[in-house]
């Protein structure tokens, strides 16, 4: 049985991580390096660095910060925010990028995942999806949700796959900063219909609700930000908690 990963989600805006921090012995709470460094240091299985400001203001991501990162961190990460190309793929893997994320460009230019994939090798080609259920329908939505599309959840999910993505990164919008639980039902239905591995997004309130999504949403990965940024849930914990509930991870 595959290990289930736990990820922590760097949001960036301006070379800052967003979100807030507060780590004791931080230099600098909003370096985004420094806390890579911390969540590799303390078990985290990945890390997802999003420049959120980067689709929407039409900027490259930082390129900088992900030399920075990938010469502190020793465990996979992945890049997305304003990757609409061919070019801006090969300029995050060569800066030590692992992985990279597209979404809005997806949507607009589905061909994209397929030139992507057979260039660089669907390993390293996320689609991040972001959804709302609206009516007992989930629709996907655009530029950091802002923009609703008419495209249903679970087509764009089996296209995508279809294309060449390797991994898919769902953010459900209705539950998003909830802390109320990840969206379990959505997160086992596309676990059903698509092969590739799914990283469940928004709604971690406590490490319950990690359990839950492995065994009921069926997913292969959870990904959070601010219970892992405000110490609310420490990663070695977390990583005891499941384990003590019979859900591999690694420790």
């Amino acid at each position: 049985m595959l290990t289930k990963r736990i990820i922590p989600c760097l949001d960036i805006k301006n070379g800052r991580t967003v979100k807030g921090v507060n780590f004791v012995n931080l230099r600098d709470a909003g370096d985004p390096v420094e806390l890579a460094k911390i969540y590799a240091d303390e078990g985290a299985d990945e890390l997802v660095f999003l420049d959120i400001s980067a689709t929407e203001e039409r900027r490259k991501t930082l390129q900088k910060l992900v030399l920075d990162v990938a010469a502190q961190v020793d465990i996979p990460f992945t890049v997305g925010g304003g990757i609409s190309s061919v070019e801006d793929v090969d300029r995050m893997l060569q800066a030590g990028a692992d992985k990279v994320s597209i979404n809005s460009a997806a949507v607009k230019r589905p061909e994209l995942i397929n030139e992507l994939s057979s260039k660089f090798g669907n390993q390293c080609i996320v689609v991040a999806i972001d959804a709302k259920q609206i009516d007992g329908e989930w629709f996907v939505h655009l530029v950091g949700g802002k923009v609703p599309t008419d495209i249903k959840l679970f087509d764009w999910a089996q296209e995508v796959e279809q294309r060449g993505a390797g991994e898919i990164l769902f953010t459900s919008m209705n539950n998003d900063g909830t802390k109320n639980g990840f969206a379990n039902e959505a997160l086992a239905k596309l676990s059903e219909i698509v092969n590739i591995p799914i990283i469940a997004s928004g709604g971690a309130g406590n490490m319950q609700h990690f359990q839950d999504t492995f065994v009921d949403g069926k997913a292969d990965a959870a990904l959070a930000a601010s219970v892992f940024h405000f110490k609310e849930i420490p990663i070695p914990a977390l990583k005891h908690y499941l384990k003590n509930n019979g859900i591999n991870v690694r420790i």
